[in-house]
């Protein structure tokens, strides 16, 4: 009898010890695929940068921080939830894409956050938008007041740490 209660015992504390792993590793796949989902944004924004430069419409590069970024990839997440007009983290499904029609950012709303710290807010979420860079223009060896766009880049509006 007190056998079956050693084993009883180191195998409830085995269980517990394999539960709480599984929980890490689940909000570790978590943030890798929303990371997934991050990378695509960003080339199809590259992409959609260098096709207005080519086709000489560099003028609208500056309209992009104003766009849902979902709608440039080919296929969409199976976690975008769509559009919401100054959306709030409990009226989008957890572990959801959403993108805010008033502050034009798109929002990721974490499911698993054991091991987030959520920023100003003190929400469970993360906006992303979109950023220009510029650099000054340079003519003869001098620095103007005018600027040119170098660059594109989606990125979080405030650092988070996730892990």
């Amino acid at each position: 009898l007190i056998e079956l209660i050693v084993v009883i015992s180191v195998l409830s504390v085995l269980m517990a010890i394999f539960l709480n792993r599984v929980a890490y590793y689940q909000e570790l796949v978590e943030k890798t695929a929303m990371e997934q989902n991050i990378g695509a944004i960003q080339d199809a924004l590259t992409l959609l940068q260098s096709k207005h430069y080519a086709r000489g419409n560099a003028d609208d590069i500056t309209m992009l921080p104003t766009e849902n970024p979902m709608k440039w990839l080919q296929i969409l997440p199976q976690n975008y939830a769509g559009e919401f007009y100054d959306p709030s983290p409990k009226s989008v499904p957890p572990g959801s894409w959403v993108f805010d029609l008033k502050s034009r950012q798109l929002i990721y709303v974490l499911k698993r956050t054991d091991h987030f710290i959520p920023g100003k807010d003190n929400g469970n979420w993360i906006h992303f938008k979109i950023g220009m860079q510029y650099e000054p223009i340079k003519r003869n060896d001098v620095t103007g007041q005018d600027k040119e766009l170098v660059g594109t880049k989606f990125a979080p509006v405030e650092q988070v740490n996730w892990f």
